[in-house]
């Protein structure tokens, strides 16, 4: 079988995860510059993609300079599904990857968007379909992420997986939950191996993975060819280069502390203000602030005045000290 497109990603075996509201350019261009093999957008809905709904353009944006990029769509229809993925492709989207893993219930959910994301774990042939539509669509190539299956008694993601395979997919990710689990328990990265050991493609263990050592053992329990990392990352876009670095036995570097850490966090933030503008980016940048602080031991007072400030210039005053002095450096 000729080699995956995607096989030269794993390079750098250890990927950024679509995470939605989280993973924007901003994010996703810091982490870039820190290291990563392939950094994935927000979900997309690939009708309100094409039909240009406010707000939805931004979640697909691909920024300059930046090419290890994946842009992530969701839908039920094969038409808007394939539109969707001509315009990312046309936009410079080097990588196209489909969500089938979602577990949200306004995607599952008929009533919500339409029955999509994991809820088409119960219908491959429908899934399937998404897929031909996709990779016909486009010259670049198309990946996928999925769950274990919808259910303890719908564990369908190798069956899943070989389809996709035969269809044209170049790579796919396994969260090692079923949708019902949500994101409750333990990702079971052992089930994983079922599914690499039906494809030949590579393949990617995903799922309650937050450092090296936990990266070194979802490889060893699942046979996977990398990791993918979301929740770990949050407010250490640092993360994947130090794991990266562990997996491939060289020295990982440090977490950035001192004034590099506030640099790091200021210059996030000044970027997130001037991609979304100073109001909105100003209330989208508090999650990762919140996480930045947290991760400080920043005192309580200090945090609440960071993340209610309406200012921008207020909050970037503030940052300095509150990165340097909290709690953790005072102990």
């Amino acid at each position: 079988m000729t080699p995956s497109p995607c096989h030269t990603l794993l390079s750098m075996p250890v990927f950024l995860a679509p995470l939605a509201g989280i993973t924007d350019l901003p994010f996703r261009n810091l982490v870039s510059r820190f290291g990563a093999g392939l950094v994935v957008s927000e979900m997309v809905a690939s009708q309100e993609m094409v039909q240009a709904k406010p707000g939805v353009r931004e979640r697909a944006e691909l920024g300059f300079g930046i090419e290890n990029t994946a842009v992530q769509l969701a839908g039920r229809e094969a038409h808007w599904m394939a539109e969707a993925a001509r315009k990312v492709a046309a936009n410079g989207a080097r990588i196209i990857d489909i969500n089938m893993g979602c577990p949200a219930k306004k995607v599952t959910s008929a009533s919500g968007t339409g029955a999509s994301g994991s809820a088409l774990m119960k219908d491959l042939d429908h899934a399937l379909s998404l897929i031909e539509a996709v990779v016909e669509a486009v010259d670049i190539p198309v990946t996928l992420k999925t769950r274990l299956g919808w259910d303890d008694r719908l564990m369908n993601a190798p069956d899943l997986a070989r389809r996709a395979e035969a269809a044209g997919i170049a790579m796919i990710t396994i969260h090692g939950r079923t949708r019902c689990q949500f994101y409750k328990g333990r990702a079971d990265w052992t089930a994983i191996r079922a599914v690499k050991e039906a494809v030949e493609i590579p393949v990617i263990a995903n799922g309650d993975i937050v450092g090296a050592t936990s990266a070194r053992t979802a490889l060893r329990l699942s046979g996977a060819d990398g990791v993918m990392i979301g929740r770990g990352a949050q407010g250490r876009p640092w993360l994947l280069s130090q794991v990266a670095a562990d997996l491939a036995g060289i020295p990982a570097p440090n977490a950035p502390d001192g004034q590099d850490l506030v640099d790091i966090v200021m210059g996030h933030y000044d970027e997130m203000l001037r991609f979304y503008g100073m109001d909105l980016g100003n209330r989208v940048a508090r999650k990762h602030l919140g996480w930045y602080l947290d991760d400080a031991g920043t005192g309580v007072a200090l945090r609440k005045r960071v993340l209610t400030s309406r200012d921008p210039q207020e909050v970037l005053r503030l940052l300095p000290e509150a990165m340097c002095h909290g709690e953790r450096a005072a102990a």
